[in-house]
């Protein structure tokens, strides 16, 4: 009896167990023919795009049903292995790997169901204009094609059969969101062949249009916020506001801040939209618009903008925080260059009221924080704004630097007349303060120790002359610019004091440089320039004096100082009428050389050749008299003129003394044209430009030209006779002899005289 029930307990195992071999060999099949049917119906209708709507349903239901009896198999393969696991494992895992394998079908297949119930959903909303739905439906279709691409075991075919689809199907989504777009805002622009300039931009409108499709069912701001919410999910928003972005800043924003006489008008137009249209103000006619200016216009476009577009929420952030991030550096950028730097005061006293333009900037970012455009708390633009000090002074220092440079540059020969009794204007400065008090009383009591004897009233002045008119501006514009420096910040006040200093060091450089061939080239010229030279290092002595006490630390203690500048012009000006002193001194010594080194002037040419190289010369003279005349200090002319008549003179001396025969025809011709040098040569001495002043320099001749004494000495000779010569020398102690060396006497008896014994008695005399 108990085998009996034994063997029936095992046939009864076997039979379920045979029973679920067949049940799974049956469910692969079915598995296997729906994968077939299902991958058949999904080629022909994304691949062939053949209509089988009836066809694709029941298949959906077919799945469904397929996936039902698994999950029923499925669980009770799993009782029975629970149940018989000591029994047949390797059985039961080969049914499970089996059964495995037909649920990877199973949820390939469920996959697939999904893509084609969002493609189907997608484009129902898309036909309804439902942007928003259409996008999350493209996106669960993108998933399920994600999930597709997992399995190793998917159809490369089908796969790419459906990302191919998903492809079309975005860009025609995109694209009606780009034409719902186009409709909503619509910009009217100059032709890209116009030239830009403010009739251009008066072409410029943008429509925020209320008007939509005629089948569309919503209202406009439900329909865009549908519309960039959907371009969010898809990706394109960014690219979409960056585009709109580019043309609001180069079309309306950035004119508005360049062109003064723009304005924007704000048409407000029922079922239409409202119109952003740019306008030009008839009565404006400055250069620049001024910040408030400026952040009103802007303002106005920008609350516009956010009323009627930018207001939406795209996830965690607004729309207008997106357009701000993308166009808020290039636009204070723009205010900055073209509006805040010509809104520097270029006066120290103008810099209080600048504060107005501190609040006006700082309103304006509130406001734009206010509508989240801006989400820090500094910007460049406040920052510059609040940095006015270093502007102003960053700027003056550039313009005082523009100013100078464009005084060195003009012309030299506009002159104007400095006398002992001119003086610099400078200031009344303030107080300083009660520690330099505290010095200066302690020098006055110092004082009381001084001689008696006083310097001059003309001591440390300057001898009269001219200067350029340009150095005297140059001057006068290097005082104003300390006087700023003074009861500045001490940033602005060193950055003041220092540019001064660069324009005397700019004048070094650029000056002889920018005007070196003139000043080779006119006498006039290098006379003015060796002026110029003198007189600002006259005024750098005491100019820093003046000032320091006046000045910041640590200006104040001593740094402010000219003197360490004032040997380099002195040697400046020197230098410059030294090089055209020898520019003169090569012409006479080139003139001379034609006159055949005054010798056989008995011959007609030789005599007319020595006659004009004479008469150039004074001529030469003459000319460069006229021209230092009322120019020079009375003393630099004459040691001017003096020198050049003395190397002319000494040259003449010389090539006298080099005759070793002179007939009394020559020494004749000799004495006439040394006579006429002694009679015309004081006559170049004019430093004055009144003519009974100068008889004065005429008659001290002596003392400017080192050889004049010599030089008549020799004149005297060349007509007198022996006797008279021996009695000249006077045993060494006559005026010959403090003029000319005994050789040189000797040498002077031999050529004029011929060799007799009255000669050669004259020349024992000579010792």
């Amino acid at each position: 009896m108990a085998s009996f029930v034994t063997e029936v307990l095992a046939s009864s195992g076997k039979l379920e167990k045979e029973d679920l071999s067949s049940k799974i060999s049956k469910m692969s099949r079915k598995v296997e023919d729906t994968k077939e049917e299902v991958c058949d119906m999904i080629n022909k209708r994304y691949g062939d795009f053949l209509p089988s709507l009836q066809g694709s349903e029941e298949l959906m239901v077919q799945v469904d049903e397929v996936s039902k009896e698994m999950d029923v198999l499925k669980n009770c393969i799993e009782n029975e292995v629970q149940q018989n696991i000591h029994v047949a494992v390797a059985e039961y895992a080969k049914l499970k790997q089996q059964l495995e394998k037909n649920t990877m079908v199973i949820t390939m297949l469920g996959h697939l169901k999904e893509f084609h119930n969002a493609m189907e959903e997608f484009s129902k909303a898309l036909l309804e204009k439902k942007y928003v739905e259409a996008a999350n439906q493209l996106e669960k279709a993108r998933a399920s094609v994600d999930s597709l691409k997992g399995w190793k075991t998917s159809q490369l075919l089908l796969l790419s059969t459906l990302s191919s689809e998903l492809t079309v199907q975005r860009e025609n989504l995109i694209y009606h969101m780009g034409d719902e777009w186009k409709r909503l805002v619509i910009w009217r622009l100059p032709s890209s062949k116009e030239p830009a300039g403010l009739k251009s931009f008066l072409k410029v409108e943008l429509n925020l249009s209320h008007s939509c499709s005629k089948d569309s069912e919503q209202k406009p701001p439900a329909l865009l916020c549908c519309v960039l919410q959907a371009l969010a999910i898809q990706g394109g928003l960014q690219h979409k506001i960056k585009l709109f972005s580019q043309v609001l800043l180069k079309n309306m924003l950035k004119p508005l801040v360049v062109y003064p006489s723009l304005s924007v008008r704000v048409t407000e137009q029922q079922d239409e939209g409202t119109i952003l249209a740019l306008q030009c103000l008839e009565e404006s006619h400055e250069e620049r618009s001024t910040p408030s200016q400026v952040y009103s216009k802007l303002l106005l476009v920008l609350k516009t903008l956010h009323s009627h577009l930018l207001d939406v929420s795209i996830g965690d952030k607004k729309l207008s925080a997106i357009l701000g991030e993308l166009i808020w550096e290039e636009i204070s950028q723009c205010i900055i260059h073209e509006c805040l730097v010509y809104s520097i005061p270029t006066n120290s006293s103008q810099l209080e009221k600048y504060n107005t333009v501190i609040k006006e900037t700082e309103e304006f970012e509130k406001s734009l924080k206010e509508m989240e455009y801006l989400q820090g708390d500094s910007t460049d633009l406040l920052k510059y704004a609040r940095d006015v000090n270093c502007h102003f002074a960053s700027k003056k220092c550039k313009d005082v630097i523009v100013a100078a440079r464009k005084l060195m540059t003009s012309k030299m020969h506009n002159t104007v007349k400095i006398t002992p009794d001119s003086k610099l204007c400078l200031p009344k400065l303030p107080a300083p303060s009660s520690e330099v008090k505290v010095k200066q009383d302690t020098t006055k009591e110092e004082m009381t120790m001084e001689n008696a004897k006083q310097l001059s009233a003309w001591s440390l002045r300057l001898p009269p002359c001219r200067i350029s008119e340009s150095v005297q501006q140059l001057m006068e514009l290097t005082v104003n610019t300390l006087c700023e420096a003074v009861g500045s910040s001490t940033q602005c006040a060193l950055q003041l004091f220092f540019t001064v200093r660069n324009i005397f060091q700019l004048f070094y450089d650029v000056v002889p440089t920018y005007h070196k061939e003139n000043l080779l080239k006119f006498p006039h010229l290098a006379a003015i320039q060796h002026n110029n030279c003198m007189y600002l290092a006259h005024h750098l002595l005491t100019l820093g004096h003046h000032f320091r006490a006046h000045l910041p630390q640590p200006l104040s203690e001593g740094v402010a100082t000219f003197v360490d500048m004032v040997p380099g012009f002195r040697k400046l000006g020197s230098q410059c009428f030294l090089a055209q002193l020898n520019v003169q001194r090569a012409e006479l010594l080139e003139r001379l050389s034609t006159a055949h080194n005054f010798s056989n002037l008995d011959d007609e040419d030789n005599y007319i050749a020595a006659s004009k190289a004479v008469r150039q010369v004074i001529h030469q003279l003459k000319q460069l008299g006229t021209v230092w005349q009322d120019v020079l200090p009375v003393s630099i002319y004459c040691k001017a003129m003096g020198n050049l008549l003395n190397i002319a003179i000494t040259e003449i001396i010389a090539k006298i003394m080099m005759l070793e025969d002179i007939s009394s025809e020559d020494g004749e011709h000799l004495h006439t044209l040394c006579q006429t040098i002694i009679e015309e040569g004081p006559l170049v001495f004019i430093p004055m430009a009144e003519e009974n002043k100068n008889r004065k320099y005429q008659e001290e001749v002596p003392l400017f030209v080192k050889k004049w004494s010599t030089f008549k000495e020799l004149v005297i000779v060349l007509r007198a006779n022996l006797q008279e010569i021996v009695d000249r020398w006077a045993d060494g102690k006559g005026p010959l002899a403090l003029e000319l060396s005994s050789s040189e006497v000797k040498n002077l008896i031999r050529a004029l005289f011929q060799n007799t014994e009255r000669r050669a008695v004259a020349l024992t005399k000579i010792k």
